[in-house]
C-alpha cells in the first residue's frame, strides 16, 4: 500500500488558513483517485521536534565523524539524536509528501526548517561520495503548496523568496522528485480577489494530485 505524508506548517487551522484549504482540496483529490492510499497528517506546530542546538549538533558530530557509540553520548545528546532518527525513519517510510506552508517574512515558518534539519542524516538520507553528496531518497515524490501575501512571481520580489526555494533545494538534495509548486500569492495585495485566487489554486491542486500518483513511485 502506498503512503502519503501530509505536512502542514500553519497554526491558523483549516477554517482560517487559505493554504490548508488548498491542501484539503489536494488530499480529497488523492483520496478519490486512490481510496486505498494510507495518509497521515503532521502539524508541525504541534510536533515535538529535536532542534539543532548544542547537544544535537554535538551528538551528530560524535556519531558521524568521531567514532562515538550511542552509549558514549550524554543523556541529553542521546535523547535528541534518537528523536531525530525516529522522525527521519518515519519520513523514510512514506512514498509521497505534501508540504503546506505560507511565506512569512520572505521564508517559511521556523518549524518547517527545524523539521527539515532532522532529515539530513549522512548514511540514512544522503551519502558522501567522491563526486559530492548524493541523495538516497530516490523514487519518492513531493509537492509544496505555498501561500503568499505578496506578489513574488515575475517581480523583483522573486529573488527575495527563500521559503519554497529552500524546501525544493533540500528535498532535491535528498534525492526526492519535486513537482511544480502550487502557489497562491498576492493574497494581501488584492483582498477582493482572495476567493478567486484560492479557488484557482484548489483547481491546480486537484490536477497536481492526479499527476502525482499517475506513475507509481515504485516505477518512477
Amino acid at each position: 500500500m502506498e503512503k502519503l505524508l501530509y505536512i502542514t506548517a500553519n497554526p491558523k487551522g483549516l477554517e482560517k488558513s487559505k493554504g490548508l484549504k488548498i491542501g484539503e482540496a489536494f488530499i480529497n483529490s488523492i483520496k478519490e483517485e486512490n481510496p486505498e492510499m494510507e495518509i497521515k497528517t503532521i502539524d508541525l506546530f504541534t510536533l515535538d521536534i529535536a532542534h539543532m542546538d548544542a547537544e544535537l549538533v554535538s551528538a551528530r558530530g560524535k556519531l558521524a565523524g568521531y567514532g562515538y557509540t550511542l552509549d558514549q553520548l550524554t543523556e541529553g545528546e542521546r535523547e535528541k539524536i534518537l528523536k531525530m532518527h525516529a522522525l527521519a525513519d518515519e519520513f523514510l517510510s512514506y512514498d509521497y509528501f505534501v508540504f503546506v506552508s505560507p511565506i512569512w517574512n520572505l521564508s517559511s515558518p521556523a518549524v518547517l526548517k527545524a523539521y527539515l534539519d532532522n532529515l539530513f542524516i549522512a548514511g540514512k538520507t544522503f551519502a558522501h561520495t567522491a563526486n559530492g553528496p548524493k541523495g538516497l531518497l530516490t523514487g519518492k515524490k513531493a509537492i509544496h503548496i505555498n501561500t503568499r501575501g505578496g506578489l513574488y512571481t515575475g517581480t523583483p520580489m522573486k529573488d527575495l523568496e527563500c521559503g519554497d526555494r529552500y524546501l525544493r533545494i533540500a528535498l532535491n538534495f535528498l534525492g526526492i522528485e519535486v513537482m511544480d509548486t502550487i502557489i497562491a500569492e498576492a493574497l494581501d495585495l488584492y483582498p477582493q480577489k482572495v476567493q478567486e485566487i484560492v479557488e484557482k489554486a484548489k483547481d491546480e491542486a486537484k490536477r497536481a494530485a492526479k499527476e502525482m500518483i499517475k506513475t507509481p513511485v515504485s516505477l518512477a
